[in-house]
């Protein structure tokens, strides 16, 4: 597992930003940030300065784009808190998630279609 692709809440929401408007220009990134964040443009500059360095972000010529993709980011994030907080039992989480929840009968047969698409034969 990548140890570059935990992001902070922070690290996050400024990812979001830039996933949502990419590529974009770093002027207009720190207008954003500033607005959505409450970020001075040094914050933002750098935040951009060490995702870059971890391999996250390319600032190209001032021009912003993500290297790695959301869904990496959240395979990531999912597995890490499964085999930290629930010694990597799938059902120990999943039945921690659902124990005050109900779910529908399209969620049920969501989640059970998609079980069965993973299963091993």
């Amino acid at each position: 597992m990548d140890k570059n692709l935990k992001l902070f809440a922070a690290e996050y929401r400024f990812t979001c930003i830039v996933w949502q408007n990419e590529p974009i220009q770093s002027r207009q990134l720190a207008e954003l940030c500033a607005q959505q964040l409450g970020w001075k443009r040094p914050t933002t500059y750098t935040v951009l300065r060490k995702l870059c360095e971890r391999g996250i972000m390319k600032n190209d010529h001032a021009i912003v784009t993500t290297l790695v993709k959301k869904e990496e980011i959240r395979q990531y994030e999912s597995t890490t808190i499964v085999e930290r907080t629930f010694e990597g039992s799938l059902p120990n989480f999943i039945t921690s998630f659902l124990q005050n929840k109900r779910l529908s009968n399209e969620e049920a047969g969501k989640i059970k279609a998609l079980i069965d698409g993973y299963k091993e034969d």
